[in-house]
């Protein structure tokens, strides 16, 4: 197994760059806020449900299922959520700063890099009862102020019915050869919060680095908006080999679309959406609830039926995808790509005109 832990450092990044940080449902245009309630007649000591207010980036039927599933294990608290992009997720909260205190209770959302942001500004409180012994160390936060949920890689997909089986790439370097000019789509950096990362990881990586994004740009992928526009086109056949999270590849290929998944060999760029608890929380202890439910055993195979891998090896791992220690993730430093992500953007984009 190839992978290391991730080092984690405490960043002083500015706000702005929160905007470019990714999350799964990167598609969401709007926010959307939904009540999940229960049937349960349990109560808190005060002989009332505690409600938690949880801010996601969780496409609206996972976070559903999620939240069905913890509320019958946990009738005494209530869950409320307002699902957004990570981008207005960012807006909300910077507004909520601005006239006083954060109002939810809880962060799950976005990448490390965010998280170490937020953990930076103080607007986090250090976990005080969540358990992660279970939990790979690439999930885990040294300060303890949140813990990835999912590993989310960003692979090369292709389309089966389009690209000959005998000549796929296997590697982020074979998408620079010329074959591939005009047959490639990939998201946007400065609209996908994944992109944004991914752009950052790429641009700093020893063996791919400027030189690469370059050679990629001079191949004319087709820009999409974002990762699920990305997907879609590449199943559509219309650029048949893409780059994209691949939760995404495996929701599409379930759904009979002829699509999938390339785990570059030179490891692939991911996320862990993170949990986190707000420093400005009252209800510190049902919002850890919360996360623990995400780490634990029935949480994680919730996310393994909705097509992501673990951040545990006891669950297994979505159907005809590899175990998570065969496969190669890339673990930069978190302080690096966030501080450059700026550049790494505009770099990107000025390297696919």
């Amino acid at each position: 197994m190839k992978r290391t832990a991730v080092t984690v450092f405490a960043l002083g990044a500015s706000a702005a760059l929160l905007v470019a940080c990714s999350e799964p449902s990167e598609d969401v245009s709007t926010a959307e806020t939904t009540t999940a309630s229960s049937s349960a007649n349990a109560s808190d000591a005060a002989g009332e449900k505690v409600t938690i207010t949880v801010y996601t980036s969780e496409p609206e039927e996972k976070v559903d299922e999620i939240n069905k599933a913890f509320m019958e294990a946990n009738p005494d608290i209530e869950v409320e959520v307002y699902r957004a992009g990570t981008g207005d997720l960012t807006a909300r909260i910077e507004a909520e700063k601005a006239s006083g205190s954060i109002e939810a209770d809880v962060l799950w959302a976005a990448d490390a890099a965010t998280f170490e942001t937020y953990a930076a500004q103080g607007d986090l409180a250090e976990l005080e009862d969540v358990e992660t012994s279970d939990i790979i160390e690439e999930a885990l936060d040294a300060e303890n102020f949140y813990v990835g949920t999912r590993i989310i890689p960003t692979v090369i997909a292709y389309n089966t019915e389009v690209v000959d089986q005998a000549e796929l790439p296997t590697s982020w370097a074979d998408l620079t050869d010329p074959k591939y000019a005009g047959q490639l789509v990939m998201p946007d950096p400065a609209v996908s919060g994944a992109a944004a990362f991914n752009a950052s990881v790429w641009k700093n990586d020893p063996a791919l680095g400027e030189a690469w994004i370059t050679a990629l740009g001079e191949n004319q992928p087709m820009i999409a908006q974002s990762n699920g526009p990305t997907s879609q086109e590449i199943a559509g056949g219309g650029h048949p080999v893409g780059i994209v999270v691949d939760y995404l590849v495996r929701d599409l290929a379930a759904a009979g679309s002829p699509i999938d998944t390339i785990y570059a060999s030179e490891g692939s760029p991911y996320i862990t959406e993170p949990a986190g608890v707000f420093a400005d929380s009252e209800k510190k202890e049902a919002a850890e609830r919360y996360i623990n439910f995400l780490l634990s055993v029935e949480g994680q195979e919730i996310a393994v039926e909705q097509a992501y891998l673990p951040v545990r090896e006891d669950v297994g791992t979505p159907e005809g995808t590899p175990e998570l220690a065969d496969i190669e993730l890339m673990t930069p430093d978190l302080e690096v790509v966030t501080a450059d992500k700026a550049a790494a953007v505009e770099f990107f984009q000025n390297a696919m005109n």
